[in-house]
């Protein structure tokens, strides 16, 4: 791919993203739902879902969320959420009916799903760190039933659940390539392993059965470390870090960094036209308009 993006076509230099709401205690799990205009967030460790949208401000969606992370909207619109508190994914209908999709692997409890993506096959592919487990308050302490730390992938159709790399130590956020023929995902183990842990975006080719090659290092996230990120059309990654959101161009160069007051945990591009990119940081959720698009091919049915 011939990659010829300049960060001042994304991004306009002393442009600061505005805040939008705040008042959690840890946001995270960004998703923009284009039938309401409002953006979905979670607050883990206030174990709450809310609702922020221009017309009403910030409202709450879900008053008890079983400590959910990451979400996602399927092709059927319907939101897909990791649950620390109940080591699942689960559904969550436009009506409001929530039903667990998976909570084990070959009869063992899942660690803590923490960040999730939809492809555009429909399959269902998340992040299973231990985050959720290691203590009470982003979920209930517990010990792992499964070795490792994995990425899955989940057939809504079939049931099936499937193992797709354990080549990531701490996966954490994860998203598809524009032509879905690369996953990238997100290892921050340098938290719990500050002498071998890592602090980088993995990429990951996807062969045409729909597994997964062999992964290497695609870039660095520093300072800080790596957790949630998305994908603009250009195939250019913004991925959180201590300092806001650091944009990445397919090889791994790093573009710029888009400066936030707050610690980034995740982000998702919104609006009407896939412009905006919405950022949960700590405890607030900060918004700004772009010169690019981003893909979301769950919501676009």
């Amino acid at each position: 791919m011939d990659y010829t993006i300049h960060f001042d076509d994304i991004f306009a230099e002393g442009k600061i993203p505005q805040k939008l709401c705040s008042g959690v205690i840890w946001a995270e799990g960004p998703v923009w739902l284009r039938e309401s205009n409002a953006v979905l967030f979670s607050d883990v460790k206030g174990c709450k879902l809310y609702r922020w949208s221009e017309a009403e401000g910030l409202t709450i969606e879900k008053a008890y969320s079983h400590f959910s992370n990451g979400n996602y909207l399927d092709l059927n619109g319907n939101l897909i959420s990791c649950e620390h508190g109940r080591r699942c994914v689960s559904k969550t209908s436009p009506d409001g009916v929530t039903t667990i999709l998976v909570d084990n692997f070959d009869g063992k409890r899942l660690n803590s799903p923490n960040d999730v993506v939809v492809k555009r096959d429909g399959s269902i592919w998340f992040t299973d760190p231990p985050y959720g487990i290691l203590g009470n308050d982003e979920g209930f302490q517990a010990q792992s039933q499964i070795i490792g730390c994995h990425v899955y992938r989940f057939d809504p159709l079939t049931g099936d659940l499937d193992i797709m790399t354990t080549d990531v130590q701490r996966p954490n956020g994860l998203a598809f390539s524009p032509d879905e023929r690369t996953l990238y995902v997100a290892d921050m183990s340098i938290v719990e392993f500050p002498t071998k842990g890592r602090r980088e975006i993995r990429q990951f080719p996807v062969d045409g059965d729909g597994s997964l090659g062999k992964g290497e290092t695609l870039c660095i996230v520093e300072p800080g470390i790596p957790d949630g990120f998305r994908v603009d059309i250009h195939g250019s990654i913004f991925c959180s870090c201590d300092e806001g959101i650091a944009v990445f161009t397919p090889t791994g160069e790093k573009l710029g960094l888009i400066p936030v007051p707050e610690r980034v945990s995740n982000c998702t591009f919104g609006g009407e036209d896939q412009s905006y990119l919405f950022i949960t940081a700590t405890t607030s959720l900060y918004g700004i308009k772009l010169n690019t698009k981003g893909i979301q091919y769950a919501q676009t049915t």
